[in-house]
C-alpha cells in the first residue's frame, strides 16, 4: 500500500494472512521472482532513496548510503537468489537406531506473516535486508519504518506499493502510536531493530500473542587495542568505523581500551586519521550529520557531563571552522580520563564521541568488558594470536572483527545478531532463511518397522525388547 493510508493495520494484516493461506508454500520460482522485484526496486530508485535519506539526516554521505545500504541489500538479494533452491531442499538426517529402517528429514516451511520494525540510522538496509530473508523463506511481510526518517519512509511505502501487492509485502508509515499497534499484531514472527530500551517493550507486546521475536539491539561495543598491535593502523581503522555515518551505527566502536602507556599516542594517531579523511567538516558532503536536534542535544549533553566530571574532552576540527548547530555536523571528539560513572560510559553513544580508557594488563581489559552488558560487537587489534584467542574465549559478544571494524556484518555466511542486552536471534544469508522458516521435523515409518513388538498388551516379549534396546544405548 502507499501503505497505512489505504488500509488500517488489522485489515492489512488480514489480507496478508489470506494471501499466505492461499499460497502457504510458494515454490522457488515465485520466491525468486519476488526477490527480483526487490532487486529492481533498489536498482531503479537508488538516487531518489539516497536523496530522501540525505534530506532526513540534513546531510548523509552518498557513498555511505551506496556502500552500507544499496550495495548491502543488493548483495543479500544476490546471495539469497544464488542459494535459495539449496536452502529450500528438505535435509535428510540420521534416524535413531531403534526406529530403523524408518527415515528422518527436516523440511523448511514458511511461517506466515512476518512483521519488521526498522530504525532510522540505516533506513534502507535495516528495512529490506530482513525483508529479503523473509521473502526468500516464503513469507508475507509488513514493514514499519522509523518516523525519524519520514521522507524515506514515505518513499519506501510508495515504491513497495508499486512493486508488490498489499498481501505480499507492504509498508506501514506513521508515528510511535502506530508503531505500538503494529507490534501488538499476532505476527508469526516479529523482527525489531532498535534500542535496548524499546526492544524490551517490543518483546513484552509480542509476548501477549506468543509471537517469536528477533531483537537486533545495540549497546557499548568495545575496541581492544593490544600492545602487539600496529597502533597507527588500529587508530585509523577505529576512526573509520567510529565516524562512518557519524557514529550512528549499532556496531560502531563505542569505546576503546588502550594500553595505558599508549593513550596519548592513540589520541594523536586518531586525530591524524580524522584529519586525513575529513579535511573539513561543516561543508564536507562525506561527513554525515546527526539525524535530528534531539540526538544532537543528547550527544552534546554526554560530552558536557564527561567534561564536568573530569574527563579531558578533545574535539577534532580539521578545518578550524566554528560548529553550526543547525547543520548538526558534530565534531569527532575523544574523551580521555573517563570513569564508569559518567553518562558516556552508561549509555550507548551512537555518535562521534569516543571514550579512550587505559589498561595495564589484558586480564584487566577483559574484566572491564565483562563487567558490562554483553555488546553487539567487539573489535580486537593485535598480532599476538594467543592473546587474540584469550579475548575470543573470555568475552561474549554478538560478533567480532579482528584487526578491523564493522566487517563481520558484511559476511553473508556469518550470522549477525546480539546476545543478552544487545539482542536475541540472528540473520543474514542462510541464517536469515532459517530464522524465518519452521524447520519441520518429519519421520517416515517403514513397512518393516518392529514397533508392533511394543504394543499392548505388554508381556515378556515387550520387556525383552526393552532390555535389548537399553543394552544398545
Amino acid at each position: 500500500m502507499a501503505a497505512s493510508h489505504a488500509l488500517d493495520l488489522q485489515s492489512l494484516f488480514s489480507a496478508q494472512q489470506q494471501g499466505f493461506a492461499a499460497q502457504s508454500f510458494p515454490d522457488a520460482a515465485v520466491r525468486l521472482e519476488r526477490l527480483e522485484r526487490m532487486k529492481r526496486l533498489v536498482e531503479d530508485n537508488e538516487d531518489p532513496m539516497a536523496a530522501a535519506i540525505s534530506a532526513d539526516f540534513g546531510n548523509r554521505s552518498r557513498q555511505e548510503t551506496a556502500v552500507a545500504e544499496v550495495f548491502f541489500v543488493l548483495a543479500s538479494i544476490a546471495h539469497a537468489r544464488g542459494h535459495l533452491r539449496r536452502w529450500m531442499k528438505r535435509r535428510r538426517v540420521a534416524t535413531s537406531f531403534h526406529s530403523l529402517p524408518g527415515s528422518s528429514w527436516i523440511m523448511p516451511q514458511p511461517l506466515g506473516v512476518v512483521g519488521i520494525v526498522s530504525p532510522w540510522n540505516y533506513p534502507l538496509q535495516l528495512a529490506l535486508a530482513p525483508a529479503v530473508a523473509a521473502l526468500a523463506a516464503g513469507n508475507r511481510v509488513m514493514i514499519k519504518p522509523s518516523e525519524t526518517t519520514p521522507r524515506f519512509s514515505e518513499l519506501l511505502a510508495q515504491l513497495i506499493g508499486q512493486r508488490f501487492g498489499a498481501d505480499e509485502c507492504a509498508v506501514v508509515t506513521g508515528d510511535a502510536d502506530i508503531g505500538r499497534d503494529f507490534v501488538r499484531l499476532p505476527f508469526n514472527h516479529l523482527f525489531f531493530t532498535g534500542s535496548t530500551e524499546v526492544g524490551r517493550k517490543v518483546g513484552l507486546a509480542a509476548a501477549a500473542n506468543l509471537t517469536p521475536v528477533t531483537l537486533e539491539l545495540g549497546g557499548k561495543s568495545p575496541a581492544i587495542v593490544d600492545a602487539s598491535s600496529d597502533l597507527p593502523d588500529s587508530a585509523r581503522k577505529i576512526a573509520v568505523g567510529k565516524l562512518f555515518n557519524a557514529g550512528q551505527t549499532c556496531i560502531a566502536p563505542d569505546y576503546v581500551l588502550v594500553p595505558a602507556a599508549q593513550q596519548q599516542a592513540f589520541a594523536e594517531a586518531f586525530t591524524r586519521a580524522v584529519t586525513e579523511m575529513y579535511p573539513t567538516l561543516e561543508d564536507n558532503p562525506d561527513y554525515t550529520s546527526i539525524v535530528d536536534d534531539r540526538h544532537y542535544a543528547r550527544l552534546q549533553a554526554l560530552a558536557q557531563d564527561a567534561r564536568q566530571a573530569g574527563a579531558r574532552v578533545l574535539p577534532v576540527n580539521p578545518g578550524g571552522h566554528a560548529e553550526e548547530p543547525g547543520a548538526r555536523k558534530m565534531r569527532p571528539t575523544l574523551l580521555l580520563d573517563v570513569t564508569g560513572g559518567m553518562r558516556v560510559m552508561q549509555e550507548e553513544v551512537f555518535g562521534p564521541l569516543l571514550p579512550v580508557i587505559g589498561y595495564q594488563t589484558l586480564d584487566e581489559a577483559i574484566a572491564f568488558v565483562n563487567a558490562r552488558p554483553r555488546p553487539l560487537a567487539l573489535y580486537w587489534f593485535g598480532r599476538d594470536r594467543a592473546r587474540r584467542d584469550q579475548v575470543l574465549r573470555q568475552t561474549i559478544s554478538g560478533g567480532v572483527t579482528v584487526n578491523d571494524v564493522l566487517l563481520h556484518i558484511a559476511q553473508e555466511n556469518l550470522p549477525f545478531g546480539g546476545v543478552g542486552d544487545s539482542g536475541s536471534g540472528a540473520y543474514h544469508g542462510e541464517h536469515g532463511f532459517r530464522l524465518f522458516s519452521k524447520e519441520k521435523p518429519v519421520f517416515v515409518q517403514s513397512r518393516l518397522a518392529g514397533t508392533w513388538l511394543l504394543r499392548p498388551p505388554y508381556g515378556k516379549l515387550a520387556a525383552s525388547v526393552v532390555r535389548q534396546l537399553r543394552r544398545m544405548v
